[in-house]
């Protein structure tokens, strides 16, 4: 009885895990290793491909600025290609063996663009909890026409199961509802 509350929660904890990281890249304005660190760099003559992160150390500078520093300088201009050629829109600028990212300020328009997209994130991801919610429902009507559950048990584990989405929701709500500041603010 059990197996159908904590798959459940498993199943919508992943959900709302891949939203976190999903927004944590979204732009506010404010420089932050997050915009970046996941960038796919091609390095070694285009043989390897790996993570910023993975590559070097990126730190802010300011509110605006970000420093990243290779382990290897020898990989240097294959970051600034790969943030060049990035839908991110920066202009990485090499000094000696660092890279310095300015991140641009947000118009009112762009700012409105990304809570969208927040919005739309958000709303994907609440759709996805309800679509979990109804599934694990019907595996315990299941389990209730094949007589494994109880009909009290039944009703006990579909009011845990809503009480859980509800709250799951809220949770994604939170998320967006910060973010959607931190772009306002910024």
């Amino acid at each position: 009885m059990e197996n159908f509350t904590l798959e459940f929660t498993q199943l919508i904890n992943k959900t709302i895990e891949s939203l976190k990281e999903e927004i944590k890249s979204v732009r506010t304005g404010r420089a932050t290793p997050a915009l970046v660190e996941n960038l796919i760099i091609e390095t070694y003559g285009g043989q390897t491909k790996l993570r910023l992160t993975e590559l070097s150390t990126i730190t802010t500078e300011g509110s605006n600025g970000l420093i990243i520093v290779p382990f290897d300088s020898s990989i240097i201009q294959d970051i600034e290609k790969s943030i060049l050629k990035s839908s991110l829109g920066y202009t990485p600028q090499v000094q000696g063996t660092r890279i310095i990212v300015k991140i641009p300020f947000l118009s009112q328009e762009q700012r409105e663009k990304l809570i969208k997209l927040i919005n739309e994130q958000a709303e994907e991801k609440k759709n996805i909890i309800r679509s979990h919610r109804d599934n694990i429902r019907k595996k315990i009507k299941s389990a209730f026409e094949k007589k494994e559950i109880t009909e009290d048990d039944k009703f006990r584990i579909e009011k845990e199961i809503d009480n859980i989405s509800q709250n799951k929701i809220q949770d994604v709500q939170k998320i967006k509802e910060v973010k959607e500041k931190e772009i306002r603010e910024s």
